[in-house]
Order: C-alpha cells, then sequence, then structure tokens
C-alpha cells in the first residue's frame, strides 16, 4: 500500500473523519528536504500499512488545508489521531524519530 495523496477537497474525509491514527506529510516539489523525506514517507506508507493512514499534501495544489494547520515550513509532518491534530514536526526527520511518534500514538 502506498501512501494516500491529499488536497483541499478530500483532507476532512480522509483525515479528520478517520478513527485512528494518521500521519500527513506537508510538502512540495521544489523543496530539497521534503525530496529527501519521500521515500521514508513511502516506506513508512507501507510499514504501517492497517494500523495508520500515511498520507502526503502538496502544498502548493492545496492551500487551504496548509493554511489552516499553519504550516510555514516545510517538510511539516502533522500526526491526527481521531481528527485531532495530536504532535507536529517541521524539517527533515529521520526515519525513526517518525516510526516513534507513530508507535507513541497507537
Amino acid at each position: 500500500m502506498s501512501e494516500v495523496i491529499l488536497n483541499d477537497s478530500n483532507f476532512d474525509a480522509e483525515i479528520l473523519q478517520y478513527k485512528g491514527v494518521a500521519m500527513v506529510d506537508f510538502w512540495a516539489p521544489w523543496c530539497g528536504p521534503c525530496r529527501m523525506l519521500a521515500p521514508v514517507v513511502e516506506e513508512l506508507a507501507a510499514e504501517y500499512a492497517g494500523k495508520a493512514k500515511v498520507a502526503k499534501l502538496n502544498v502548493d495544489e492545496a492551500p487551504d488545508a496548509s493554511t489552516k494547520y499553519g504550516v510555514a515550513s516545510i517538510p511539516t509532518v502533522i500526526f491526527f489521531k481521531d481528527g485531532k491534530v495530536v504532535a507536529q514536526t517541521v524539517g527533515l526527520q529521520t526515519k525513526t524519530a517518525l516510526q516513534e511518534k507513530l508507535n507513541s500514538l497507537l
């Protein structure tokens, strides 16, 4: 399973109405650190399939969701539990750091 691709029109249905843990990577194609994080996000999507939802949101294509969550720097990863924000990281993170956060929320 790969990560869910989000936009302004499906964000609420995919994340806010989701019962469980979700991790959303706010990124853009022109962002170097975002491109470095992309394979980690893909690996986590596969590893956490059935346990947590892993999603990506291109900030250039979804300005409403980016603004709503105050995303000023990318990559930003926001963790949701039952539709509520429970944690956030800004900047390039290690796979281990993201795994630890996901595991703590499951």
